[in-house]
């Protein structure tokens, strides 16, 4: 699933290539990829202009001329191309918006969706959804009183959106590798040398997957050099020798989730 990293790829690019320009048609090829009967949606969102592409979370939101928006979720296996048609990957298209002669495909959409929605309800989407991980004022401070009251283990408190927002499965066993600390732990036994090192090791992994291009290896438009090439320290590296020790990495499940570590120097 696309976390933070990811879909911080994704606006950066997008930005670039989107805002500015009309939407001169819209495609839909599945129904319920969409919240608006596909007649709806489309005479809504068609002849609109993309003002602003922003990210919260693993969301994408497209500021449209008419003040609605975009809300794409990619969810599990969900990703985007842009492109002309002559370069479309051999993928079902659930979703495309069209500008000109090129088209922004939405792919693997089966349960991701891209919902039209008001400011207002947009607002709803995002009230229960914790701070950004990244933003400047999520300052060590702030991340204390956030983890303060926390008595969950390390990877479930990681990766819950109510709590930290943008951070999953992936990158919560990259965080907790760099942090040296075992993912079967508990928040409230962190002492506070701890709490600053998974804060830290929480802006190194996630400014590393930006800089990155994040993980996902499917390119974002044709001649992308840049999507996908983040390197996993422990995720998914299961019997393979961990890159700061040598000693064999490990598989566990922690909540029905697959994770990753070091026996050997996470502690």
């Amino acid at each position: 699933m696309p976390e933070l990293p990811e879909m911080e790829t994704y606006k950066s690019a997008l930005q670039q290539m989107l805002v500015g320009h009309p939407i001169t048609n819209v495609t839909i090829n599945r129904a319920k990829s969409i919240n608006e009967q596909a007649d709806d949606f489309i005479n809504h969102v068609k002849s609109q202009t993309i003002k602003a592409i922003d990210r919260r979370a693993k969301y994408l939101i497209f500021h449209l001329q008419n003040g609605s928006c975009l809300l794409l979720h990619l969810m599990l296996g969900g990703w985007m191309f842009y492109g002309a048609a002559a370069d479309k990957p051999n993928r079902t298209v659930q979703v495309q918006l069209t500008f000109g002669k090129h088209h922004l495909y939405f792919i693997g959409l089966r349960l991701g969706y891209l919902h039209l929605l008001s400011p207002d309800k947009l607002h709803k989407e995002f009230q229960d959804i914790g701070p950004e991980p990244l933003a400047e004022n999520f300052t060590i401070d702030a991340f204390f009183e956030t983890m303060k009251h926390k008595r969950g283990g390390i990877k479930t408190t990681l990766i819950n959106q109510s709590v930290l927002a943008g951070i999953g499965n992936r990158y919560s066993d990259e965080i907790l590798w760099q942090a040296q600390l075992l993912p079967l732990r508990k928040m409230s036994d962190l002492n506070e040398a701890e709490h600053v090192r998974l804060y830290e090791s929480i802006r190194f992994i996630l400014q590393r997957g930006i800089e990155k291009g994040g993980y996902m290896d499917e390119p974002l438009f044709k001649d992308d050099h840049h999507t996908g090439k983040y390197d996993m320290y422990v995720h998914d590296r299961e019997g393979k020798a961990c890159k700061r020790c040598g000693h064999p990495i490990i598989k566990i499940d922690i909540a029905t989730r697959k994770t990753y570590y070091c026996q050997a120097c996470q502690h």
